[in-house]
């Protein structure tokens, strides 16, 4: 799928919670990156301020806006991700166009790393919350992963982290109920939200999980039944989070407990 299919895909699925450019822009001509901006993003947060302020001629604040494909499946990788308010899906689509997200990245990680020149993309990346992030060039943070110390070291950690999230997505595809897969995609937003409410819609959720429109409309209305959200069109407030995740099971703790472990283990890097 290129990017003009899979960019009216989102789009035709996704709200329009605001206009949407067909390009990235930046905040301004040449927005001053401050050591407290960088700070929302988890991973940056974490290096040493002296390692920080060394990216900071390379680092570039962006707004990423709803539906923005940041690269496709067999693109060369040419820009990095640290995303600080908004939230990335990694999607791989089949030749039919069928689409099954298999991870979500927001504060807590980054976006299209590659560690070799010429690396290609083994997914998509769409913009499925707008909000903002710092873009880098992907040979600068190769060039600072050569010199060694922290930052290889957090973005191995960052790696391991979310190798589990896609291998429990994995598993969940496989051995969860439709009920289960809808708690963990809420889940893993509201970990990657400032609020409990998430303006989605039941067909955006459908392609995401790749499962029939029918079947998330019959688990939503089973989840507010029970009390655990509240749904109209377009947007989900999740009123019991911790229901939720008795709900969701094994799969959304194991990916959840690496990240917290992630957390706990960069201030050792």
């Amino acid at each position: 799928m290129n990017n003009t299919q899979l960019g009216d895909t989102v789009m035709q699925a996704l709200p329009q919670a605001m206009p949407v450019d067909s390009r990235e822009f930046k905040v301004a001509s040449r927005p001053v990156v401050s050591y407290s901006g960088t700070q929302q993003n988890e991973l940056l947060a974490a290096l040493p301020r002296e390692v920080l302020e060394s990216l900071f001629e390379h680092l570039e604040l962006v707004a990423l806006p709803f539906g923005k494909e940041l690269f496709e499946y067999g693109s060369k990788l040419e820009n990095v991700y640290f995303p600080t308010t908004a939230i990335v899906s990694l999607l791989y689509v089949m030749e039919d166009g069928a689409t099954t997200e298999i991870a979500v990245v927001g504060h807590e990680g980054v976006v299209g790393v590659s560690m070799f020149p010429g690396e290609r993309a083994m997914c998509s990346a769409v913009v499925q919350s707008a909000g903002y992030g710092y873009r880098l060039k992907a040979q600068a943070l190769r060039d600072a992963f050569n010199q060694g110390g922290a930052l290889p070291q957090l973005l191995m950690r960052y790696n391991h982290a979310l190798f589990a999230q896609m291998a429990q997505n994995a598993v969940g595809g496989r051995h969860s109920s439709i009920e289960q897969k809808l708690c963990r995609w809420l889940l893993d937003r509201l970990d990657r939200s400032v609020s409990n409410e998430l303006k989605v819609t039941q067909e955006m959720i459908s392609i995401m999980l790749g499962v029939r429109r029918e079947s998330i409309t019959a688990a939503a209305g089973k989840l507010q039944e029970d009390g655990l959200i509240t749904y109209r069109r377009g947007n989900i407030t999740v009123i019991d989070r911790s229901g939720l995740e008795r709900y969701a099971g094994e799969c959304y703790k194991v990916a959840k407990t690496e990240y917290d472990r992630l957390l706990v283990d960069v201030s050792s890097c």
